[in-house]
């Protein structure tokens, strides 16, 4: 039974951000396989409903003619998963799509939902932080960007205005180029489950594969949202490709998580999880951008 009080169905981005503003504490929903959820449990009781799954503008992704890769708010997991584009340009964020749920999941689940929940155990939402990804709103003032880092505010809420609807993740051509990456998600179960910790590292190397140029590491589950972790990176910026890089680096990040207990782990195992992780992603990620780790 799903209680509700009424729906709203917008069929442009004009119409559900004049929904909004005329139903200002209605939820957006989409593919429903969150807010059907919470409905269905009772948590949403008597809320307002505004639909946007028939704005078809939102769907699908394309490539700028300065090379920003744009992911419509509405593509859903699948449809991410197996991009021609994503798999050539970023292929760990299909990887990260096709971890989510099962397939009825993945066919009607959306990225734009994913990353407006707010929650720290979105598949996608770590590794479009470690692709520096920049949120794209429309509003009443027209069109916001908000960089991904800046993206969530705190356990459940994300920096959506009122008024506004999100609808398009896009990651910047400086962003992706170069660069090559790793996701792993650690749970309790293979599939169809909720990570007890995931990691997203993204690393350019130098001209001779000899030195990490740049860095990135995200996790889920570390912290209330997810996360960067800087002092990481920083630890591992213009560093040899070796072991004991790897090694110093997956040292570093207790300085950056603070993972909690709940009943799906003790805070020290995830502690465990986010170095180990991390030492397995950036040793992968070093590998697929060309570089030689002697022993591993």
């Amino acid at each position: 039974m799903f209680d509700f009080s009424a729906l709203y169905e917008a069929y442009s981005v004009r119409e559900a951000v004049a929904l909004r503003q005329e139903h200002p504490e209605a939820k957006i929903i989409a593919g429903g396989s969150d807010q059907l959820v919470k409905l269905r449990d009772g948590k949403l009781a008597g809320c307002e409903l505004i639909s946007i799954y028939t704005i078809d503008e939102l769907r699908g992704v394309s490539l700028g003619e300065d090379g920003t890769l744009r992911i419509g708010a509405l593509t859903s997991f699948t449809d991410v998963s197996e991009n021609e584009l994503i798999e050539r340009l970023v292929p760990v964020l299909g990887y990260a799509a096709g971890q989510v749920g099962g397939p009825q999941v993945r066919n009607i689940g959306t990225i734009g939902g994913n990353v407006s929940n707010g929650v720290t155990s979105a598949d996608t939402g770590a590794t479009l932080l470690a692709w520096d990804a920049v949120m794209e709103l429309a509003g009443p003032e027209g069109t916001r960007k908000v960089p991904a880092a800046q993206w969530y505010i705190r356990a459940g809420q994300v920096d959506i205005r009122p008024g506004e609807i999100l609808t398009a993740v896009t990651i910047p051509k400086g962003a992706y180029e170069g660069y090559s990456g790793w996701y792993m998600k650690y749970a309790m179960r293979n599939a169809m489950d909720i990570a007890t910790l995931g990691c997203s590292v993204n690393v350019r190397l130098t001209a001779d594969k000899a030195a990490f140029q740049d860095v990135r590491i995200a996790y889920s589950v570390a912290g209330p949202v997810p996360m960067r972790a800087e002092n990481a990176e920083a630890a591992g910026r213009g560093q040899p490709v070796s072991p004991e890089t790897i090694e110093r680096v997956a040292q570093a990040v207790g300085e950056d998580v603070h993972p909690r207990t709940s009943w799906r782990a003790k805070a020290e195992f995830r502690g465990y999880l986010a170095q180990e992780l991390l030492r397995r992603c950036l040793t992968q990620s070093a590998k697929q951008a060309g570089g030689v780790l002697h022993g591993v």
